[in-house]
């Protein structure tokens, strides 16, 4: 999963951000890998750019 943090959520690690998932939503829901960016990538009308997402997996 590739997730932006709000800037209030000093604090949050990948595995934490795992473990809270894991109480609330079904196991194959749960992400195995969290990645931290500072914001998405979209092109200029403003659509996700879903190559580059997966290119940071």
């Amino acid at each position: 999963a590739v997730v932006v943090l709000r800037e209030n959520a000093a604090g949050v690690t990948p595995d934490g951000l795992i473990a809270h998932v894991k109480e609330r939503i079904a196991p194959f829901k749960v992400p195995k890998q969290v990645v931290f960016v500072d914001e998405l990538p979209r092109n200029q009308s403003g659509k996700l750019l879903k190559r580059e997402l997966r290119a940071t997996l």
